[in-house]
């Protein structure tokens, strides 16, 4: 039995521990995840249990189409570029996501360390997209629907401290929470990020300006999760000053106040001067008569100019942690907001050819949060290429080798006649990497205030083989590539009839029939 079908019957077995799911609708389940004939199909039998019955969140499923053919990598040479060998290769993948992320699964299992998506939630988001898989707009039973089984398998890219991040509108995140709950467990939730998107209120709005967005963040396995400290900043730091030259240096004081009440923490505490200080009424000093002693003659008790106001306790900046603790609230002077994200993008082209592109600054922020200098970071919603121009941007920055994987589907809208793909993510990074379009123009105004990162792209397109194709050169065997999924070269034919029965659906069926 495929991994993949093994985790299926885990999560409907931790179902049933959490009473999502009763024992005899999982045991009828499980045998039909055990009975499909792909691990589609098994991720397909499996959604149909998913309804959260202690939240109220029911949608109906809407399943994935079902084909004979087989999805594989094909490289694409004329968008690939290598520019400097001791840099990171990202990669940027091009076509339907969910065959993107069950490709990536050959060579990625759980070596994903963070992933950040911001879905199409809005009604025609998807375009031409929906009519082909859902064969109407994205409602939310169809975002839900869509959803489900590309985060189980990103769950399974994702490494066992990874984390992943999601934006969500105001209007969709309940039940999308949900639905990370029911994918990823309850108990691996670890924020709602709210985002100030606007710095100015939109004053056509018919109720109220929306001024916010959302962000979600799940680990995948929260006891091996850790954060990293945010950095500090000069605003934060000018806070600290000395004013009685203290010979350890710059301080900021805090509240001598206890957060839980203690009775042994009321007592009398006499200034320098001679003023006698009490605890307010139901409160009580943080600190006993001993250890208050120890730190006035440390002189970390600050007393005020006139040596008679309330106690506070000295703060030392060189005794501080290196950074800050990550808050859940992000201002836009701190992260970036929509209008930096436009601004960003016309910049790079010199016009507005992508709606609502979120600011590098905000997913630099997630990345310093979560990431480490080797970290793979993947985005399979990719859009305008914003998470590739943050890792770069970050790598940059802290002299990291990050390494980013996008998946962009290339659907093709008034603006980008070509595909998405085509004429904005890929331009995107190719621009920003190089510092030249792929004709050869440097007539951008991004190159006015930054430099080119440099670095190597190689770009894939989802190509398809059907099944039964037997023609000599064009059979499934022929026509996948292992070395794009991180292999060498096969020596022999058996070696590589093996690895593809292995890794790619309906292929081991179709050898079956060949040997007959």
């Amino acid at each position: 039995m495929s991994s993949t079908r093994e985790e299926i019957i885990k999560d409907l077995d931790r179902r049933v521990i959490d009473k999502i799911l009763e024992p005899t609708n999982a045991e009828f389940l499980k045998k039909w995840v055990i009975k499909a004939d792909s691990d589609n199909e098994a991720m397909m039998v499996a959604a149909l249990g998913t309804t959260y019955k202690r939240t109220g969140l029911h949608f109906d499923k809407r399943l994935e189409k079902m084909s004979d053919t087989i999805k594989y990598f094909k490289k694409n040479e004329n968008l690939s570029f290598h520019t400097d060998d001791t840099k990171p290769t990202h990669k940027l993948i091009i076509g339907d996501n969910y065959e993107a992320l069950q490709n990536l699964l050959i060579q990625y299992k759980n070596q994903i360390n963070v992933i950040y998506i911001d879905p199409p939630y809005g009604k025609d988001s998807m375009g031409e997209f929906a009519k082909t898989n859902y064969e109407n707009a994205i409602t939310r039973d169809n975002l839900l629907s869509m959803l489900y089984p590309r985060l189980q398998l990103a769950k399974q890219l994702l490494s066992d401290d990874g984390v992943i991040f999601c934006s969500i509108d105001d209007k969709n995140q309940a039940y999308v929470k949900c639905l990370f709950d029911e994918v990823f467990g309850e108990e691996n939730f670890i924020a709602m990020f709210v985002w100030q998107k606007n710095f100015a209120p939109k004053n056509d709005n018919k109720y109220i300006s929306i001024s916010t967005d959302n962000i979600l963040c799940f680990a995948k396995r929260i006891k091996y999760f850790s954060r990293n400290l945010l950095p500090r900043t000069e605003e934060q730091n000018e806070s600290y000053s000395n004013p009685d030259n203290d010979k350890r240096g710059v301080w900021t004081s805090g509240s001598m106040l206890a957060t839980t009440f203690s009775q042994s923490g009321v007592f009398e505490i006499k200034a320098p001067n001679g003023k006698i200080h009490l605890p307010p009424q139901g409160r009580c000093w943080r600190y006993s008569k001993q250890s208050l002693q120890a730190l006035i003659e440390d002189n970390r008790i600050w007393w005020g100019n006139d040596g008679n106001n309330v106690p506070r306790v000295k703060r030392f900046l060189v005794e501080m942690p290196n950074g800050i603790v990550p808050q859940n609230l992000l201002f836009y002077k701190e992260v970036g907001s929509n209008q930096d994200g436009n601004k960003q993008m016309r910049d790079i082209f010199d016009a507005q050819i992508f709606d609502f592109p979120k600011p590098i600054q905000l997913i630099k922020h997630f990345g310093i949060i979560a990431t480490k200098p080797n970290s793979l970071i993947l985005d399979f919603f990719a859009g305008s290429g914003t998470t590739g121009h943050a890792v770069l941007d970050l790598n940059k920055q802290d002299g990291g080798n990050r390494t980013f994987i996008l998946c962009q589907l290339n659907e093709k809208t008034e603006t980008t006649p070509n595909g998405i793909a085509y004429d904005v993510t890929s331009k995107r990074l190719k621009r920003v990497m190089t510092g030249e379009c792929y004709d050869g123009t440097k007539d951008f105004k991004w190159l006015e205030k930054n430099e080119a990162y440099g670095g190597n792209l190689d770009v894939y397109q989802i190509e398809s083989v059907a099944n039964f194709e037997s023609t000599t050169g064009k059979t499934p065997f022929d026509v996948i590539d292992e070395t794009l999924y991180g292999k060498e070269k096969f020596s022999t034919v058996k070696e590589k009839i093996d690895w593809v029965c292995s890794n790619f659906e309906k292929t081991q069926k179709y050898l079956e029939e060949l040997e007959q």
